[in-house]
C-alpha cells in the first residue's frame, strides 16, 4: 500500500509514518503478512464444523462441491453467516447483561457507585415495559426493570419484551408469520449453535430465517443496552466536544478509554474529576480524558470526552509517546496494544474477567469495588506520567470541533422548539415536502483493507448535497467526527438548500444560532437502537410500516460479527442497508439472491453489496426515492441539477 491508501484521516498517516520510523508494526502491516488471503473462506466455502475437516466446496465447479458430510455450498455459506450472526448477538446481549446485573445490585445497594441518575426514564422504561410505576420508589422500580431485563435471556412463552415493546404491529405480524420473533435471546443464541452442528439444520433458507431470528433478538440487547445505560448514567444531551489525535496533551497525564461498555468508563470519569490535584502535584496540568472507539463514543455522548480516533487505528495514539495508560473493558480491543504499548512505556489495562491480554495489567473492576478500582488505575497512569514527564513526545496537531449527543430523545426534543404539541410533524413535513429527501443511519466499523473513513465521507457528502438527513453510531460516527461533519459549518458547506433550511430552522428554534451538525451522532454501536426507536415513532405517526419508510442504512467500512448481526436486523426491520465489503457469502449464488433480492418481499429491507462509495450513494438515494414513491410523493433523480434543486426549495415554506 502506498501511504495515501490508509486512511484519509492526516492524524493517522502521520503516525503511521512515525510507526515506519521507528520499526514498530501495525494493523495495516499485519494485513499485508497475511496477503493472499484465503479465498474459501473470503467466499464463505470453508467448512470447520467438524473434526474431520476442514472442507472446502470449489465455487468453480472444479473440486469439490459437497463436504464430507454431503453439505452443498449453500449449507456451508447459510451456517456460517448465522453463526457469525450469532456471535454478535452474544455480544450486544452480553454488554446488556451486565448492565442488567448492574442495575440490580444498585437496586439493592450493593452497587452504590452506581446511582440511577435518570428516574425519568427510568419510569418511562418502567411503563413500555408494561409495570405499575405509581407509588413505587426508584429502588424498587429499578430492581423490577432489571429484573425484567434478565427474565428476557431465559426460556418463557412470550415474545422478548425489549423487542416486542418497542416493535410496530406490522413488524411484530411479519415476524409472527416468518417464525423470527425469539423468545429468549440466550436460548436464541443457543439455538443457532445447535442448528449448526454437525447434522442438525442443512436447509439454507431455514437457517437464514434463523439468522434473521438471532439477529432481532441482537436488536432486544441493543436496545436494553441503550435503556439500562440511559437509566444508570442519562439520556445524552447535547454536548460541544472535540475529535482526533491533536486531543492529546503532552504536560498532562492521558488516559484513554477503550471498548465499548459504559459501565467502567463512567466511574473513570468521575474518579479523573477526584484526582486533578494529584496529577497537579506531580507536575501534570492535570487528567486528560479522552477516549477511542464506541467506550470513547459514551463518555464523549454524556461528558463531552474528545474522541480521538476508531477501532482501525486504536494502536496509533499509543505511538505518540503521549499515553500514559489506556484502559480496556470489552470487545473491538486488539491484542496488538500490548506489544506497543511496552514499546513506548504505556501501562495497558483490561478489566475484565473475559478479556484478557497477554502482557497487559489486569485489574478487576466489580460492580462493588468500582470507584476504588478507577482510583487505582488513575494513580497508575499518574506514576506513567512521572516516568514519562520530560520526554519528547510526538501528537499530531489534528482535531476537529464536535456537536454530538443526538438521542432518540434530544431529536424530539429539538423538534419540539418548533411544535411542542406534535414534535415529529416538523420532521415529517419536511419528508412530505421534499426539503429532507429521506434519511440515512451510518453504522458499521472501519476495516483495514478499506482507506479509513473514506467511504463514510463520500456517501455522506453525496447524499447530503441531495437533501437526506444524516444520523450515525459507532465507527461511523468516530469517522465522521474526526473530519468535521458534526459541525454548523459542515451543514453549510455540504448540505443540500432543503437540508440546509431544515437543519438552520431546527437550530436557530434551539438558540444555536444557525443550523445543527450536518451529521447527527446519535452514540456507540449498541446505540443503533436509538435510530430504531425514531424510525419506530416515524412510522407510528405516519401510520405506516418502517419498510415503508425512506429509510435507508450504510456500513460502508463494516468488519465485526457484531456488524452483521446489526445490519441482518436492519433488513429484518425493513430498511435497504448498504455493505461496502462483499459478506463471505459470494460462494453461494442461492445465499446471495435471498440477502441482496429474495429477502425483500419477505422483509421489505435487504443487503445493497457495493464497493465503490459513490456507486453506493447512487444505489441507495434510489432505495430513498423507491420508498417516496410507494407513499405518493414526490421524486428525484440523482442527477437532478443543482440550481433546480434550490428552486424546488424555495417554493416550500420553511419548517
Amino acid at each position: 500500500m502506498s501511504k495515501k491508501e490508509y486512511s484519509i484521516d492526516p492524524a493517522v498517516n502521520y503516525m503511521i509514518r512515525v510507526a515506519r520510523e521507528k520499526g514498530v508494526d501495525t494493523i495495516w502491516d499485519r494485513y499485508q503478512a497475511q496477503l493472499p488471503q484465503c479465498g474459501f473462506g473470503e467466499a464463505g466455502v470453508c467448512c470447520r464444523n467438524c473434526l474431520q475437516g476442514p472442507c472446502r466446496i470449489d465455487p468453480f465447479g472444479d473440486g469439490p462441491q459437497v463436504g464430507i458430510c454431503g453439505a452443498t455450498a449453500d449449507t456451508i455459506v447459510a451456517r456460517n453467516l448465522v453463526r457469525a450472526i450469532a456471535a454478535g448477538t452474544a455480544s450486544h446481549s452480553g454488554h446488556a447483561k451486565h448492565l442488567a446485573h448492574v442495575l440490580k445490585k444498585s437496586a439493592l445497594g450493593q452497587a452504590p457507585d452506581y446511582p440511577v441518575k435518570d428516574e425519568a426514564k427510568l419510569r418511562s422504561l418502567a411503563a413500555r415495559l408494561g409495570l405499575a410505576v405509581e407509588g413505587k420508589t426508584t429502588a424498587e422500580l429499578a430492581l423490577e426493570v432489571a429484573e425484567k431485563a434478565l427474565a428476557d435471556f431465559g426460556e418463557k412463552e412470550e415474545p422478548v419484551t425489549w423487542v416486542s415493546t418497542i416493535l410496530t404491529e406490522g413488524r411484530k405480524k411479519t415476524y409472527a408469520a416468518l417464525g423470527t420473533m425469539p423468545k429468549s435471546i440466550d436460548g436464541t443464541i443457543s439455538e443457532m449453535m445447535h442448528r449448526t452442528h454437525l447434522g442438525v439444520d442443512a436447509d439454507p433458507v431455514n437457517l437464514l430465517l434463523g439468522g434473521v431470528k438471532s439477529s432481532i433478538a441482537d436488536l432486544a440487547g441493543c436496545q436494553m443496552g441503550t435503556d439500562l445505560a440511559d437509566v444508570l448514567f442519562g439520556v445524552p444531551t447535547p454536548v460541544k466536544t472535540r475529535a482526533n489525535m491533536g486531543n492529546l496533551l503532552p504536560g498532562a497525564v492521558n488516559l484513554v478509554v477503550h471498548g465499548h461498555n459504559p459501565v467502567l468508563s463512567e466511574v473513570i470519569v468521575e474518579a479523573a474529576d477526584a484526582l486533578q490535584e494529584e496529577a497537579e502535584a506531580v507536575g501534570a496540568s492535570g487528567v486528560n480524558l479522552v477516549g477511542v472507539c464506541c467506550t470513547g463514543n459514551e463518555v464523549l455522548m454524556r461528558h463531552g470526552i474528545p474522541l480521538l480516533t476508531t477501532s482501525v487505528s486504536q494502536e496509533l495514539p499509543i505511538l505518540t509517546g503521549a499515553v500514559d495508560a489506556m484502559v480496556v473493558d470489552y470487545q473491538c480491543i486488539y491484542p496488538a496494544l500490548a506489544t506497543v504499548a511496552e514499546c513506548f512505556g504505556t501501562k495497558l489495562i483490561t478489566t475484565m474477567d473475559i478479556a484478557k491480554i497477554p502482557g497487559a495489567t489486569h485489574i478487576e473492576v466489580t460492580e462493588e469495588n468500582a470507584m476504588e478500582k478507577a482510583r487505582e488505575i488513575i494513580r497508575i497512569a499518574i506514576e506513567a506520567f512521572k516516568r514519562r514527564k520530560g520526554r519528547p513526545v510526538d501528537i499530531p496537531q489534528v482535531k476537529s470541533e464536535v456537536l454530538a449527543g443526538f438521542s432518540a430523545e434530544a431529536i424530539v426534543g429539538a423538534l419540539s422548539k418548533l411544535d411542542a404539541a406534535d414534535p415529529l410533524k416538523p420532521l415529517l413535513d419536511a419528508v412530505v415536502g421534499g426539503q429532507i429527501q429521506g434519511i440515512i443511519l451510518f453504522a458499521g466499523c472501519n476495516n483495514v483493507k478499506i482507506p479509513q473513513d473514506k467511504n463514510y465521507l463520500i456517501i455522506a457528502k453525496e447524499l447530503a448535497a441531495r437533501d437526506v438527513l444524516l444520523l450515525s453510531t459507532g465507527c461511523g460516527s468516530g469517522a465522521l467526527a474526526k473530519h468535521g461533519f458534526m459541525t454548523p459549518q459542515a451543514t453549510e458547506e455540504y448540505a443540500g438548500p432543503g437540508l440546509k433550511a431544515v437543519l438552520k430552522a431546527i437550530g436557530e428554534a434551539n438558540g444555536l444560532g444557525g443550523p445543527l451538525p450536518l451529521v447527527l451522532h446519535m452514540g456507540s454501536c449498541v446505540d443503533n437502537s436509538r435510530a430504531v426507536n425514531l424510525a419506530v415513532a416515524v412510522a407510528s405517526r405516519l401510520g405506516v410500516d418502517i419498510n415503508q419508510l425512506p429509510l435507508v442504512a450504510s456500513a460502508p467500512e463494516y468488519k465485526t460479527e457484531k456488524a452483521i448481526s446489526i445490519g441482518t436486523y436492519a433488513i429484518s426491520l425493513g430498511i435497504p442497508t448498504h455493505l461496502g465489503l462483499m459478506p463471505p457469502v459470494a460462494g453461494s449464488k442461492l445465499v446471495t439472491k435471498l440477502l441482496t433480492q429474495d429477502v425483500k418481499g419477505l422483509l421489505g429491507g435487504y443487503f445493497i453489496v457495493e464497493k465503490d462509495p459513490l456507486k453506493a450513494a447512487q444505489k441507495l438515494f434510489q432505495a430513498i426515492q423507491e420508498r417516496r414513491a410507494g407513499l405518493g410523493l414526490s421524486v428525484r433523480s440523482w442527477e437532478t441539477p443543482a440550481q433546480e434543486v434550490k428552486e424546488v426549495a424555495a417554493t416550500k415554506e420553511g419548517v
